[in-house]
């Protein structure tokens, strides 16, 4: 009997069911706060500023004193009565409501020849101009950026509230698999490194990662890593996914929990396998290194960005396919691309163990699985590389 292999759309419903966003929460400093969410409204019990302030450097006035006032018919003021000299920034002194910016003014012993008109309130920021005591600055849901972190350290905010950062394990396996730089290499060896690339991943995608060292190809091993690691959110392991005598994740999965899917139409990336035990989402990437990443991407990064509350969708460009791509008949294929001026050329269309197409590339096209490739001239968007 053959294996059933499960949809794209099938792997994606299967993790949103599993990976709803989390709902912890924890209080930190605000100076640690970059790239966090928010886990509810902020709202300013300051204003800003909390003082009368001159937006302009120059002199503050009484603006009734400027009235009419013009190159061909100065007002003159006395410097250190009804004009007073002042900095961008400072406050403004009781009794005066404007400042005349120095460009329209010439000091003339004590005097002060003022050569424009001002209003009430010009060049002066008033209290609450930038914020008021109530206003709502920012919302849940919002991730904190420098200029955020800025405006909330001038409101005197110290710690924020955010949604606690999704725990992910990551189990590498494999007999082949060598620590990396721990020794030379063996014939039939390599260095463990897809630990390594999602790991990196993980922490971009707004996680937090824990790699465990090399697991072997030993059932009993692997189950020890898989329960040392159901603290975390989600459990993705790494290699033997397919159906050979030593591909052993996807039984050891099914026997701790549901295996859900088990192989999905998709080029690279076909022994995907999905699980869970007891409510941890369980994700297994293939070993062959384009496979994992392509599965990390398209299935990993959503589900890890739900579950930490950010934007799912990934940065693309659209572009001009330079070249013909094939494509596999019934599956979702994944062609590597470099973006060459308004142009996407294809750099490797097959080999998903070639790790190296996958560095020099900018980005992927995503070829329907309804499709026999795409022709040269092709519109299409470029999913970007992280």
């Amino acid at each position: 009997m053959s294996q059933r292999l499960s949809s794209i759309t099938e792997a994606l419903q299967a993790l949103a069911a599993l990976c709803p966003p989390l709902q912890r929460i924890e209080s930190i400093p605000l100076v640690d706060s970059q790239g966090r969410v928010l886990s509810s409204d902020i709202t300013s019990q300051a204003n800003l500023p909390d003082f009368n302030r001159a937006a302009m450097d120059g002199y503050a006035v009484r603006s009734w004193d400027t009235r009419g006032a013009s190159p061909q018919a100065p007002v003159y003021l006395d410097l250190g009565e009804n004009a007073l000299t002042i900095m961008t920034g400072l406050e403004v002194p009781e009794g005066f409501d404007a400042v005349v910016i120095l460009e329209d003014t010439v000091v003339r012993g004590r005097e002060v020849e003022v050569t424009a008109e001002v209003y009430k309130g010009r060049n002066v920021s008033s209290v609450g101009e930038d914020v008021k005591v109530g206003d709502v600055i920012l919302k849940e849901g919002h991730r904190l950026r420098p200029p955020d972190i800025a405006l909330l350290a001038a409101l005197g905010i110290k710690d924020v509230q955010v949604y606690v950062k999704p725990k992910v394990a990551i189990i590498p396996t494999g007999g082949e698999l060598v620590p990396r730089w721990s020794r030379p290499l063996k014939p039939g060896e390599v260095y463990e490194t897809n630990g390594l690339m999602t790991k990196l991943y993980v922490r971009i995608w707004g996680c937090e990662p824990r790699l465990l060292g090399v697991v072997p190809d030993d059932p009993d091993k692997i189950v020890k890593a898989i329960k040392s690691s159901l603290d975390a959110d989600m459990v993705i392991i790494i290699g033997g996914t397919s159906i050979g005598e030593k591909d052993y994740a996807p039984r050891v999965v099914g026997s701790m929990g549901m295996l859900l899917i088990h192989g999905i139409r998709m080029a690279p990336g076909k022994p995907t396998t999905l699980g869970s035990i007891g409510d941890k989402p369980v994700i297994c990437l293939p070993g062959y290194p384009v496979a994992a990443f392509t599965a990390l991407y398209l299935l990993a990064r959503p589900s890890l960005k739900r579950m930490a509350h950010l934007p799912e969708a990934i940065p693309s460009v659209r572009a001009k396919l330079a070249r013909k791509v094939p494509s596999r008949p019934g599956y979702v294929s994944f062609s590597r691309v470099v973006l060459v001026r308004d142009e996407a050329v294809p750099i490797m269309t097959s080999g998903s163990g070639i790790l190296s197409s996958v560095a020099r590339a900018d980005g992927f096209v995503i070829i329907p699985e309804g499709l026999e490739g795409l022709e040269p001239g092709a519109i299409v968007d470029v999913m970007m590389i992280e």
